[in-house]
């Protein structure tokens, strides 16, 4: 398949594939070159949340909405939650540049803020039909290369993307991790008076940090949590120190299998001792694999705000935002498992409850930032819990 770009005078950057493609185009955001699996992601709102969300480390993301940038960035609508995590998506393939920024809200454009996150970016690209390839073929490995000579040594870049590991077998949350415990009281944010603070009552919830988003905790505490964040090889008892009413499994990049080579351990713990547990994203996948189901790679994943998954329990269908490469293979799921939630674009699981322990996991990223609001109840519905018992 071929996939084009905009003419160029003098092409600023290069994107070039393991097959040996090569696509030319403009540059923005940091100098240099990285390489990672190229994902797309179809969201029409929320670049900067896309972009700051640590789940994608390794990748670089296409995003096929062509008008990224145009209401600029700011300081309030990042999603990483510790220094680690920061500097998690390697790179952005763009359609178009973006114009100037036009939102009352924008402290910098989109290359500035890139150039000093050290994001690569390349615009001009045919992004339906490199979309159009992902669907196809699955999710390739590439180089994004970004330099203002417009000089790129292609052989090299191509042998750097055919050698590349890749993510599956890979334990990334280490890499996202934070590196040390800290509590978090921030609420969600609110039309004209932004982030306010939560007053340090209410049931205390310990999150397990894979690659937490920081919208997660926010929506905790704004449900009347105590929050207190850990790093993702926190043992069983030092949690348990921390006297939690309940536990979040976070959402996170990388092999849920790899991650649960140490975090399983710990997740087995708190279900045997009837822990109240929630988990999102790779977080439903570990507690799935604790639980004895299996996971698997996804061709393309599930990357955008507009999916539809429908609750079982309740046969509503909500509108969810996801991002995640891998899935809980539904076929795998033990008798103790109940699936509470399906994927209503290609049937795959989207949700589980565990039938001999308080704990249930969702897929999908209930924060929704960027997204609908459609899955909030998910945090009502397990801190509900945790006061009922």
């Amino acid at each position: 398949m071929k996939i084009s770009q905009e003419p160029a005078d003098r092409p600023s950057a290069a994107l070039v594939l393991a097959d040996g493609t090569v696509v030319y185009g403009q540059g923005l955001g940091a100098v240099g070159e990285a390489v990672g699996e190229i994902c797309f992601n179809t969201a029409m709102t929320g670049y900067q949340e896309i972009l700051t969300d640590p789940s994608y480390a390794g990748q670089i993301i296409t995003f096929t909405f062509p008008h990224i940038g145009n209401v600029g960035v700011n300081g309030e609508d990042i999603e990483d939650a510790s220094a680690p995590a920061a500097t998690a998506a390697r790179g952005a393939i763009l359609r178009t540049l973006n114009t100037s920024p036009s939102n009352y809200r924008a402290q910098l454009d989109l290359s500035a803020w890139m150039r000093r996150r050290g994001i690569i970016g390349i615009a001009g690209v045919d992004t339906r039909a490199l979309t159009a390839l992902i669907r196809e073929q699955g999710m390739p490995h590439g180089v994004i290369a970004h330099a203002p000579t417009g000089q790129f040594d292609i052989e090299s870049l191509t042998a750097k993307a055919a050698g590349w590991e890749g993510i599956e077998g890979r334990d990334l949350a280490k890499d996202v991790t934070t590196l040390k415990p800290y509590s978090h009281r921030e609420t969600g944010w609110q039309w004209e008076n932004g982030y306010q603070n939560h007053n340090g009552a209410g049931p205390h919830i310990v999150v397990i940090d894979y690659g937490v988003k920081r919208n997660i905790l926010r929506r905790l505490a704004s449900e009347g949590c105590r929050v207190t964040v850990v790093s993702a090889t926190t043992s069983y008892d030092e949690i348990m120190e921390l006297k939690p009413d309940g536990v979040v499994l976070s959402n996170g990049p990388g092999d849920p299998a790899a991650t649960a080579e140490y975090a399983g351990p710990v997740i087995k713990q708190l279900i045997n001792n009837k822990v109240p547990t929630l988990g999102i994203c790779l977080g439903h996948q570990m507690l799935a694999l604790a639980a004895g189901a299996r996971t698997k790679k996804m061709p393309q994943g599930h990357h955008g705000a507009n999916h539809p998954v429908k609750d079982l329990s309740t046969g509503k269908v909500e509108i969810v935002s996801m991002n995640h490469g891998f899935t809980v293979d539904g076929d795998t799921l033990p008798d103790n498992v109940e699936e509470t939630h399906r994927s209503l674009f290609d049937g795959s699981n989207s949700g589980i409850a565990l039938k001999n322990a308080p704990a249930f996991s969702v897929q999908h990223h209930p924060e929704a930032s960027p997204g609908p609001e459609d899955s909030f109840y998910i945090f009502k519905r397990f801190v509900e819990g945790l006061k009922a018992a």
